[in-house]
């Protein structure tokens, strides 16, 4: 099958013919349909692992974990009723399932999880990928591809809201107009949030957050943020989102805070950074921290597609086949208006 193969660090990823993947008793081998290109991929493939000192990229892998597509091949204990021809999306970590964690939709907590990426189970970027038939999802008829394929990182901005403790009435600053800080603008708005405000340092990305959910944009290249949110929300925000993700940010949240406030880290940062915990201190500022999502998030979001109550068609800006891929990969590790770039194999 085609794929997209990481070699190392500033090379682009190659397209090549790899094997294709083969399903365990209990997976489901899916045929890709849509695949989004990821943030925390872009990040993967840049840093190295002496610097990040948790993930592991090697060279022959293949990444891909936001993805829908149809079922080709069923593994022979798998559970579920699943057929051939099914439209599904699913969570991109395969675990124990009888483990605690797996028991509360939290594969990616398992002791025995497998991820998603390395040379033995190549994730989406490519023609084929391997699934758990426990973490697979229907998709319904009037959820597209490309929908099914945003679940992931609906899921991901959904948890986030929760992390939050969210209430109707709060008033809340997302900084980052990523696909991810966008995400978080559409549950914030769901939830009753009474201002969204989304600051970026690419003013269009920030002014497209208006069209899911937030009240208001922000250009940070060029605006004080807390004075700018001060004016269109009458005082500072409840909650902040940093959805950023690199060294600096979680310290630009605590700043914006205000005594009392909350601040939740969604971008994900993976080398060490520095912050100044007095001012949290001071201000006693609660700080959480959200990762990846559980398997209600997922659930939460492939129904509210499908009831649209949820409208995230727009996200998708762009869609590439393997022949732009690789190209469309690289432009996206700077600034631009791009928000989901999709790869479309067939």
């Amino acid at each position: 099958m085609k794929a997209a193969v990481f070699h190392r660090s500033g090379l682009p990823l190659s397209i090549e013919n790899i094997a294709d993947p083969e399903p365990g008793p209990n997976d489901l081998i899916l045929k890709v349909c849509a695949c989004g290109i990821c943030g925390t991929d872009l990040h993967w493939s840049e840093v190295n692992n002496e610097e990040s000192g948790w993930r592991d990229l090697h060279p022959g892998s293949v990444m891909g974990h936001e993805f829908a597509g149809e079922v080709v091949a069923i593994g022979r204990e798998a559970k579920g009723g699943w057929k051939i021809g099914d439209r599904v999306c699913a969570m991109p970590q395969m675990g124990c399932a009888i483990c605690p964690d797996c028991l509360a939709g939290r594969p990616h907590r398992c002791p025995n999880v497998i991820g998603r990426g390395g040379q033995d189970n190549p994730g989406a970027y490519s023609e084929y990928t391997r699934i758990g038939a426990r973490e697979t999802l229907h998709l319904p008829e009037n959820v597209s591809f490309q929908e099914g394929a945003l679940v992931e990182p609906l899921a991901v901005g959904l948890h986030a809201a929760k992390r939050a403790r969210l209430k109707p009435g709060d008033t809340v600053l997302i900084i980052g107009g990523g696909p991810v800080g966008l995400s978080v603008a559409l549950w914030c708005a769901f939830f009753g949030a009474r201002q969204i405000v989304v600051s970026d340092l690419v003013m269009a990305r920030a002014e497209q957050a208006t069209r899911f959910g937030a009240t208001a944009a922000i250009d940070a290249s060029k605006e004080n943020v807390a004075e700018r949110f001060k004016q269109i929300a009458g005082a500072a925000p409840t909650v902040v989102f940093d959805a950023v993700g690199v060294p600096g940010s979680m310290q630009i949240a605590i700043d914006h805070a205000p005594v009392y406030g909350r601040v939740v880290v969604v971008g994900l940062c993976m080398v060490a950074d520095n912050f100044k915990p007095a001012e949290a201190v001071i201000k006693e500022v609660d700080i959480a921290f959200c990762f990846c999502y559980e398997r209600v998030d997922f659930d939460m979001a492939v129904d509210m597609l499908a009831q649209g109550r949820i409208d995230a068609a727009g996200l998708v800006t762009h869609t590439v086949g393997f022949d732009d891929f690789s190209a469309a990969f690289e432009a996206l590790k700077k600034p631009s208006d791009q928000i989901k770039v999709m790869l479309a194999p067939a």
